[in-house]
């Protein structure tokens, strides 16, 4: 914890005087109650009640005084605030492989509904574009705030033949250089990230770690999320194939770009994932003053000191 006006915080050494003062009050009170000789009567006029009654709502004061200073000393905190710059592009692959039912209910209409809730947690000045890929990959929607009609275009996606994972890194990045320029910032580009969705398993175009290294140039992480299990299966004309996720592919373009890697092998785990996502590019870690957290806690003290103060004199004739 820090604090605006630290030197405001000298005002805490009172309380151990205070607490001197009280002390030296108890002792003085006693030896007062020590001069009547007759204990009998002592006990009749004023009977001994428990002392820790009276010593709860002296504590609970201090508690108080300590909280009121502590907030006259303008505590910071360092707390989570909503990013209002960044761009993100979320690539889908849309390759055969991605039709597997291993992830509920197929490995593509998971990543497309898991990608829908994504956006839409993200905050509403981000910039957000849609790529596909398989064979080729495409810009579907370039760098923009209209979330319903990226929503639109996610629904939109449809199987192709082929995976070239890397040439959806290359065109994410593509992408990125479509942002609309900022009047507030023109000099100063708007952080980037690229979110992954695949089984990872590339078959065609330039590789993955290729792109990532592209992308760790132009200090874009890329934030991958591998479909499925390894008993994940398609049929094609009759055929079965095995179509296991490549994580190892996805994980090193992440490690590549500084990004993270995930793993999504159910519907479940999609969403803890995209939650996590979201915290990390959409949020920056800033100090704020937290003076009126420590103002409640003075008062809720306050509130109680009184109360026991309250409850003590009811007792009294």
């Amino acid at each position: 914890m820090e604090f605006l006006s630290p030197a405001r915080l000298w005002f805490l050494l009172f309380i151990p005087l205070v607490v001197a003062g009280y002390i030296f009050l108890q002792h003085r009170r006693a030896q007062y109650a020590l001069r009547f000789t007759n204990i009998a009567l002592l006990d009749r006029v004023a009977p001994r009640r428990p002392q820790w009654r009276r010593h709860v709502a002296v504590v609970l004061a201090l508690l108080a005084t300590a909280s009121c200073i502590l907030a006259f000393a303008q505590p910071k905190a360092e707390v989570k605030v909503p990013r209002e710059r960044a761009t993100i592009v979320v690539a889908i692959d849309v390759s055969l492989s991605m039709m597997a039912t291993d992830v509920d209910p197929n490995r593509l209409e998971a990543a497309k509904k898991s990608a829908k809730n994504f956006v839409d947690q993200l905050p509403a000045k981000f910039n957000v574009a849609l790529v596909n890929f398989a064979g080729t990959a495409s810009i579907i929607v370039p760098p923009t705030t209209d979330r319903a009609t990226v929503q639109r275009s996610i629904d939109g996606l449809e199987l192709a033949e082929s995976t070239a994972t890397g040439e959806g890194i290359f065109t994410s990045l593509q992408a990125l250089t479509q942002v609309p320029p900022d009047p507030e910032h023109p000099n100063d580009p708007a952080p980037a990230r690229i979110v992954l969705l695949s089984d990872g398993k590339r078959t065609v175009g330039r590789t993955a770690q290729e792109a990532a290294q592209a992308a760790k140039a132009k200090n874009t992480p890329v934030y991958t999320i591998t479909f499925g299990t390894d008993s994940g299966f398609i049929e094609m004309d009759g055929i079965r194939q095995r179509v296991p996720p490549d994580r190892a592919e996805l994980r090193s373009v992440a490690e590549i770009t500084g990004g993270e890697a995930y793993t999504a092998e159910s519907a479940g785990e999609l969403e803890d994932v995209y939650k996590d996502i979201g915290s990390s590019v959409g949020y920056d870690k800033v100090d704020k003053e937290v003076t009126s957290r420590f103002a409640g806690i003075a008062m809720l003290f306050t509130l109680a000191a009184a109360g026991a103060c309250i409850a003590l004199a009811s007792r009294f004739p």
